[in-house]
């Protein structure tokens, strides 16, 4: 073993340590001079490939109708980019030049609305400025759009050679159209922000909540990194139905376009629970078409007209200072009031005279009603207004659409001095048939169906749940108008009841009857105020309106419909009671479910009837699919000749014959009306040769029944 020669290792380990201190200090001298003189430059760089605390959109939820349809749902949307400067890096210039005339031919068959000369000098502007962001097309693309784009030539490479690609955004659709836009409420569309309706009134919890993430660049690709997960927001099921609101809208419409209407509003509610299974709100629009502009159903304060008389009457009643047997004397149909003229709608005709408390309801008489009311509450008007209050009509049902707007029913106030403030002899009058208030249709409509609820006042429901992933986190249950579980006394509501019935069977409401079944309601007209320049301002404009429910008997729906027209004719019964009679028919309709028993009578026949044919097969068909038919087969011959047909047996012998001739075997028998097999069956079995022209039951045969049948003979049967 040789020793350790000190002189010779020595310097080579000192010579590896210099190298490798040197190397270190370089190393470091370099990354000094990275901090500092090129600092900045490397921080652009980090820039590029790193992006924290991004925003991540989750995704929006659904707005379902009752039974769970699709009303309002989140489809993504493309905006379509290509970055030039990648192509370019990628060294694929020379293929764009080749590419980009295919290119702009294909986009315009993507979008006829550009030429391909225009696609091609707007791409050739983006090439020359190398831009990293250029646009394809300016708007947004649904799915199957921009697939179709990707697979052009160049965009359908990868984003770093080619350049394609796309910025995401959630859009909101509506599968059923406009349908009960107004109510279901819209996006604005650039900023997927809400701007009505539903939408904007459940925002919060259909938004959900945005997550944040960052992003780093690793090997020329994003790769994103979640910090905070995005929540996606819940479902909410609305009260809609879909089937009763479009039923609704067209109902409206045909009538507007009828009378040419301005303005058409129709709800539907059910009266146990208070939801709302249709909401219609069309608007004659510049073009001549109705669509849904404003929610006149919920925001609407005008004068409510004769709707309003039954709440007047109802206080009256609840009251005891009338009862039905109550004569009021209405004279001629003009009837001085304080200084102003009270008109009934037939008072050209002479009037209605002396007539009951009903009797004013169904005939609509201003001066009936007005007088039961002045004559009653004059000098106490405060307590009439109470009364109104306690109906619930004037009550703020905090109904979740932007623009609802409560009833405004004045209540009559006095100075220091005793003197009436802002209230004059003729308010109390007018205010009893509905003029002197403001009241939106779903306040009408709620105070209606409170009378269908046998006087318990449901609050209108728009939402019944909150659902998210399968499960309900949040529900709506039906809810009584606090302070109204009662809006008067039984009897009276009983009383309504009737009287409102008798409007419709006896009365101005007939138009919105139905032969089906019973319906209960009363009609409204009015004029509309000019605001400043009265009612008479101009060509005057009604609103006519109809309220009431069905079936009367036993209440399952109560209904609203208001239209505003301008000029003469306007009827409240005739106009509205119309839609009211197609939506509440309509209605009644699509809940008809019938048990096939039903349909049986004296007359009835529960057999099959079998055709001429072997009776044999028909037995057994018969026998097995479980009918009793007590029919078959008695022997080969009856009186010595064969039976082809359907023979009813008794004690296994044959007492009669459904259709059938009997003929010897030398004879040709009758095969009209039978199948082609059967009747070449029955022919050929004698001897005769059969040819047949045409396809299904024997209509004509070439040799008559009874026929002498002769050796050879043949026989041509047409069948159709």
């Amino acid at each position: 073993m040789s020793k350790f020669d000190n002189k010779k290792i020595m310097p080579r380990y000192s010579f590896i340590a210099i190298v490798m201190a040197l190397i270190a200090l370089m190393v470091l001298g370099k990354t000094a001079y990275l901090m500092t003189a090129k600092r900045d430059y490397w921080m652009k760089v980090a820039d590029r490939v790193k992006r924290d605390s991004v925003s991540v959109k989750p995704m929006r939820g659904n707005i379902l109708s009752c039974d769970g349809q699709l009303m309002a749902s989140t489809l993504p949307e493309f905006k379509l980019y290509i970055d030039f400067k990648a192509l370019h890096e990628a060294k694929n210039d020379s293929l764009w030049k080749v590419k980009v005339d295919s290119i702009s031919r294909c986009l315009h068959e993507i979008f006829p609305e550009k030429s391909p000369q225009q696609f091609r000098h707007d791409l050739e502007i983006g090439h020359k400025k190398l831009s990293c962001h250029w646009p394809i097309w300016d708007k947004r693309v649904d799915y199957n759009t921009y697939t179709e784009v990707k697979t052009l030539p160049v965009f359908r490479l990868a984003a770093y050679k080619g350049g394609f690609h796309i910025e995401e955004f959630n859009a909101r659709q509506n599968p059923y159209g406009s349908l009960a836009n107004r109510t279901v409420g819209a996006m604005y569309g650039a900023k997927d922000t809400a701007r009505f309706g539903l939408e904007l009134s459940y925002d919060s919890i259909l938004r959900g909540k945005n997550g944040i993430i960052h992003r780093r660049k690793v090997l020329n690709k994003f790769l994103n990194i979640t910090d905070t997960p995005a929540i996606d927001g819940a479902d909410i099921v609305t009260t809609i139905d879909v089937g009763m609101q479009d039923l609704a809208e067209r109902a409206v419409i045909d009538e507007l376009k009828e009378i040419n209407g301005n303005v058409g509003v129709a709800i539907v509610m059910e009266v146990k629970t208070g939801d709302i299974k249709a909401i219609v709100n069309m608007e004659k629009c510049i073009d001549g078409e109705y669509r849904e502009v404003r929610n006149h159903a919920v925001s609407d304060l005008l004068e409510p007209g004769s709707v309003f008389k039954t709440a007047s009457i109802m206080v009256a009643l609840d009251d005891g200072v009338v009862d039905t047997t109550y004569q009021v004397e209405t004279g001629s149909g003009v009837w001085d009031m304080y200084g102003r003229q009270m008109k009934d709608w037939n008072w050209r005709k002479g009037g209605f005279h002396r007539i009951s408390l009903p009797r004013t309801l169904e005939v609509s008489s201003n001066v009936g009603v007005s007088r039961i009311i002045d004559d009653n509450y004059h000098n106490n008007p405060e307590k009439f207004v109470q009364g109104i209050y306690r109906t619930g009509i004037a009550s703020d049902f905090h109904i979740p659409l932007p623009g609802y707007s409560k009833a405004h029913i004045r209540m009559p106030k006095k100075d220091s001095h005793g003197q009436w403030v802002n209230w004059s002899n003729t308010a109390l009058p007018w205010m009893s048939i509905g003029y002197e208030t403001q009241v939106p249709p779903i306040s009408t409509l709620t105070f209606y169906n409170a009378i269908a609820n046998d006087g318990r006042m449901m609050r209108p429901r728009f939402v019944k749940s909150v659902v998210k992933d399968g499960k309900v986190i949040m529900d709506f249950p039906p809810e009584v108008v606090p302070g109204h579980e009662h809006i008067c006394s039984q009897k009276t509501v009983k009383l309504m009841q009737t009287i409102l019935y008798h409007v419709v069977s006896q009365g101005l409401g007939k138009r919105a009857g139905s032969t089906s079944f019973k319906v209960a309601g009363k009609t409204g007209t009015a004029q509309i105020s000019q605001g400043a320049g009265g009612y008479k301002m101009g060509r005057t404009n009604y609103l006519v309106s109809f309220a009431g429910y069905f079936p009367a008997d036993a209440p399952r729906y109560s209904c609203i419909v208001c239209i505003q027209k301008s000029g003469l004719p306007a009827s409240g019964g005739t106009m509205s009671g119309a839609v009211f009679h197609n939506i509440s028919e309509g209605i009644m309709a699509q809940d008809i479910k019938l048990d096939v028993k039903d349909a049986r009578d004296s007359t009835s026949i529960l057999i099959p009837d079998v055709k001429d044919g072997n009776i044999l097969a028909a037995d057994y068909v018969l026998s097995h699919l479980g009918i009793n038919t007590n029919y078959g087969w008695s022997g080969s011959y009856a009186n010595g000749n064969p039976i082809w047909g359907t023979a009813k047996k008794e004690n296994n012998k044959v007492i009669s014959l459904h259709r059938e001739k009997l003929y010897g075997k030398s004879h040709v028998p009758d095969v009209i009306g039978m199948g082609a097999r059967d009747a070449v069956y029955i022919l050929e079995s004698r001897g005769v040769k059969v040819s047949l022209s045409g396809r299904g039951k024997v209509v004509s045969q070439s040799l008559e029944a009874g026929h002498q049948i002769r050796k050879g003979e043949r026989c041509q049967l047409v069948l159709k």
